[in-house]
């Protein structure tokens, strides 16, 4: 199982637009596109499931900066979010008021 990141998306490239280019490498588990809550529209990125690792790999190298509808996407590995990344330190915050 791997999970691809695809950003760069056209607001206009759809689910179905993203699942035909992955499938054309493997078999695609899921697609989902990031939709903006308030707008509706796309925000321009999501993420592809493929049922195997080798397949994903292939995709990514054979996809990463390919055009769909028009914009050149990008694709690579999703990083699963880690426990306490993006927490900064409390350094140079010791002001009381």
């Amino acid at each position: 199982m791997m999970n691809i990141y695809v950003g760069n998306l056209s607001y206009e490239a759809t689910q179905d637009d993203v699942r035909a280019a992955f499938e054309a490498h493997g078999e695609v588990t899921s697609v989902s596109i990031i939709m903006d809550k308030m707008t509706g529209r796309s925000r321009g990125f999501g993420f592809v499931e493929m049922s195997d690792a080798s397949q994903g790999q292939a995709a990514i190298a054979a996809l990463n900066l390919q055009e769909v509808r028009g914009r050149a996407m990008t694709a690579n590995e999703a990083k699963p979010k880690t426990e306490g990344a993006g927490r900064g330190g409390n350094s140079g915050g010791g002001r009381r008021w």
